[in-house]
């Protein structure tokens, strides 16, 4: 067994210790599979990671064993690692592939981003609803990810799906304009509650697991500054070595399973569909909240 590899990744040498280690034993990936499957995986996660805190998962023995929360960038990194400081923490960047692999390295399986970007803190670019069954099954998040987007539809707006790579959909509204996390909160409030009111036996805004019974949970509280959602394209500490993967609206049928979109199945399906989360890095058919705010706050009055 090599204790060790060193690779070159765009001029940065970059050693991968113990490469042979299982990080996912039920799927058979060892560190040095990861490695590679991040490398093809960056030109689709890189452009939604960059500008964005970020909040790693590190498994340092694989999946099934111990990890923690890394948010603060270790005293060992390199000085070539971008970083950017917000209150006590100084967060790692994750801006290029250097730093990818870097983080492979130290088995960080989940990568979290802020809701808002470095350079403005207090406007994020989307506003994101994370969709959270209580049991198991897939069907009934399905369901109310396709109600959520009919209400949207109703109300002149649109969003993007993407599976958590565990259990539940995010949905990502573009937005347009630069509107604050009080707004944003008054908004996706405003919908949970009509949704919880209209399918009050499918949908709850309960927080606590226990008492939610079946319904699946419909978090907008999650949207907030100083919080983090799965990357797009992100890998997951799941045994199946899932990943948080973009669909398309006409996927979300009886059938379709989290499990489905693996590290070895998903660069199968980007050569097939691209990022189907490219919208959310343009410019173009994005979402003005200004006249469901002005409806919001005169029901308030």
């Amino acid at each position: 067994m090599t204790d060790q590899r060193v690779v070159s990744v765009e001029g940065k040498e970059i050693a991968i210790t113990n490469p042979e280690k299982m990080l996912y034993p039920s799927a058979g990936i060892t560190k040095w599979d990861y490695v590679l499957h991040l490398t093809r995986l960056a030109p689709y996660l890189l452009p939604h990671s960059r500008r964005r805190f970020l909040t790693t998962i590190r498994y340092p023995h694989g999946t099934g064993d111990e990890f923690f929360y890394q948010k603060n960038v270790p005293s060992h990194a390199p000085d070539w690692i971008p970083t950017a400081r917000d209150g006590k923490v100084t967060y790692i960047l994750l801006e290029d592939t250097p730093t990818l692999v870097w983080l492979a390295n130290l088995a960080c399986l989940e990568f979290h981003l802020s809701f808002n970007l470095v350079d403005d803190p207090d406007h994020p670019p989307e506003l994101v609803f994370d969709l959270d069954p209580s049991v198991e099954g897939f069907g009934r998040v399905m369901e109310v990810a396709l109600l959520t987007r009919e209400v949207l539809n109703q109300l002149d707006l649109d969003a993007l799906v993407k599976t958590s790579g565990a259990t539940g959909l995010q949905l990502y509204i573009p937005l347009k304009g630069r509107f604050t996390f009080e707004q944003t909160r008054r908004v996706s409030h405003f919908i949970a509650r009509y949704l919880e009111e209209k399918h009050p036996r499918l949908i709850t805004l309960e927080r606590i697991k226990k008492n939610r019974g079946d319904k699946v949970y419909f978090d907008y509280l999650q949207h907030w500054r100083g919080k983090s959602l799965i990357a797009p394209y992100s890998p997951r500490a799941r045994e199946q070595a899932t990943v948080s993967t973009p669909l398309k609206w006409s996927e979300l049928r009886p059938g379709l399973v989290p499990e489905q979109f693996t590290l070895p199945a998903v660069h199968r399906r980007l050569a097939e569909t691209g990022d189907l989360f490219q919208p959310l890095l343009s410019r173009e058919n994005r979402f003005d909240l200004s006249r469901i705010l002005d409806f919001v706050e005169r029901k308030r009055k």
